[in-house]
């Protein structure tokens, strides 16, 4: 038997059917594709936070639960005392222990789409059905179709991004409420996850909603604020969610490093908030020299922002063009019909932005 063959037969066909997750080659390019904090630590933080690293016993298994930076998200996310936070490596691990939980036969996942990718990937992973509802053409949430979709498909976990990704805005609150609704009803019962990975740049957040809905839970990271490399995510809720997700976390799933760079790095969460004032201020500049250049610009609460291309060129086009100039941003045409001919721009630093600015004038304006 060949090992194409043994392959076939041992891998569940839907695994078979997928694409790894992409990660295009960055070296030597300004990265403008993955909403990342373009900014490094002050020197003094730096040096500080080696000495510490210095310290770590790497012999030793970490802290299961990571308390120092516990009561460092309790503390800068101003999180009340009768929620419980449960940790994970990046948000993709709580997705994955989310679907796991929930994975009844049967069970379905749901989300709005265009959105987060790993929704659906990881629902695959788990072996559960995924149900993704279209948004407007506006990128606003279909609310009808929503509340039609959750009463054929009773979702045992819905996933509602704010902001969202790619889009960049945020939905309507009684919108949001009435899908929260729709998921506790006497027909029908399934927890809500607002996902706030882009909270830092947004208008509005959603934590006290834990008072007001028993079947909501709020997810976040640090990957937005400047700390990507670390894979540091966090949920928060009511004791009785996540005590059982506790049950299916690996152990020691936050590893000393982590653990010793997080809770320092919240110490100084000041700095990271002034850095992420300073891409708000860049959010706007670049969403207006986007418009001047003739794209199609969306409102964005988040690092990135969505733009439709130009009439002088289609957004492979200059996709293409600006990998040639060493400028990586994200292509999303083809990923959803509603993206049809859009890119995705993050927010960079200023000297970046600047970079991206003249090399689309140059591809824009050339004969």
């Amino acid at each position: 038997m060949s090992i194409e063959t043994l392959v076939a037969n041992l891998i569940r066909p839907e695994i078979r059917a997928l694409q790894a997750y992409p990660v295009g080659k960055a070296e030597g390019m300004v990265k403008l594709d993955a909403m990342e904090n373009p900014f490094r630590w002050p020197q003094e933080m730096v040096s500080e936070w080696q000495s510490l690293l210095a310290d770590c016993a790497l012999n030793r298994y970490p802290n299961p639960v990571a308390p120092e930076v516990v009561a460092g998200l309790r503390e800068v996310m101003e999180v009340p005392e009768q929620y419980e936070v449960l940790l994970g490596n990046g948000s993709d691990e709580i997705i994955q222990l989310l679907a796991m939980a929930l994975a009844k036969p049967g069970a379905c996942v749901l989300a709005p789409e265009p959105g987060f990718v790993m929704y659906k990937m990881i629902a695959t992973f788990v072996g559960v059905d995924y149900c993704g509802v279209p948004l407007k053409e506006d990128f606003s949430l279909d609310r009808d179709a929503m509340l039609a979709a959750i009463a054929d498909k009773k979702p045992a976990l819905v996933f509602l991004a704010q902001p969202n990704n790619p889009t960049g805005n945020l939905w309507a609150e009684d919108d949001l409420v009435a899908i929260i609704e729709a998921c506790n009803a006497p027909d029908h019962q399934g927890l809500v996850v607002l996902d706030e990975a882009y909270l830092p740049f947004s208008s509005r957040n959603h934590l006290n909603w834990l008072d007001r809905f028993e079947n909501v839970v709020v997810m976040r990271t640090l990957s937005k604020v400047g700390l990507a490399g670390l894979r540091l995510g966090m949920l928060f809720g009511r004791k009785e969610w996540l005590s059982e997700l506790d049950k299916i976390r690996m152990p020691y799933n936050i590893n000393v490093l982590t653990q010793a760079s997080a809770a320092f790095a919240l110490k100084h969460y000041v700095v990271l908030m002034q850095q992420c004032e300073i891409l708000k201020a860049e959010r706007t500049s670049m969403q207006q020299k986007l418009t001047q250049l003739g794209f199609s610009v969306f409102e964005s609460e988040a690092n990135f922002v969505l733009v439709g291309a130009p009439e002088s060129a289609t957004a492979r086009e200059i996709f293409d063009a600006l990998k040639q100039e060493n400028i990586l941003i994200k292509c999303t045409d083809g990923a959803h019909p509603l993206l049809a001919n859009t890119l995705r721009f993050t927010v960079g630093a200023p000297e970046e932005n600047s970079a991206l600015f003249a090399a689309l004038s140059r591809i824009l304006n050339a004969d």
